[in-house]
């Protein structure tokens, strides 16, 4: 079995104002804190002689290399993404930016807002705009319903409530 791996399909380039600001927070918080503090200590490291056996001189080079690759991905992703800073027109039905409350066959309720790929968390019950539930979501209204292929099986949603944000 060979080490190919196709590659990962590119995330939608959209993301609200907020999460921009985030990504601009950690970009900044990178290269200007933890990057210099991590590149002294390797300095530092250095001058203890054998680098082969120097812990602290590995793991530091291992570092600067994660704070640099993240750099230049979160650089190269601020230069492709659309910020999305008004809701759309047409509040009634669900496009990006989304808070929409649904249930499914068994009464349960569930709170989702669909978000870019470079921002959501699922633990605030945030969505990717290219989750199975955002693309069953997308273009519908209130009172529609949904089937949503999940591992569970086949889930039926029906949308009880759309509303957007200011931020």
């Amino acid at each position: 079995m060979g080490r190919y791996r196709a590659p990962r399909p590119k995330g939608t380039p959209l993301i609200t104002a907020a999460g921009e600001a985030r990504l601009r927070a950690e970009l900044d918080r990178l290269w200007r804190q933890e990057r210099p503090v991590v590149a002294l200590a390797v300095q530092d490291a250095a001058r203890n002689g054998d680098r082969s056996e120097n812990g602290d001189y590995i793991y530091g080079k291992k570092r600067l290399r994660e704070i640099d690759g993240r750099v230049r991905f979160i650089s190269k992703r601020l230069e492709v993404l659309q910020v999305v800073r008004e809701p759309p027109a047409d509040t009634a039905r669900v496009f990006f930016g989304a808070t929409v409350e649904v249930e499914d066959q068994h009464a349960i309720s569930q709170t989702v807002t669909i978000l870019g790929p470079d921002e959501f968390e699922s633990a605030r019950g945030e969505v990717s705009i290219d989750s199975p539930i955002a693309r069953a979501l997308l273009g519908k209204s209130a009172g529609d319903c949904v089937n949503l292929e999940s591992p569970g099986g086949l889930r039926e949603l029906e949308i009880l409530d759309v509303r957007y944000s200011r931020d």
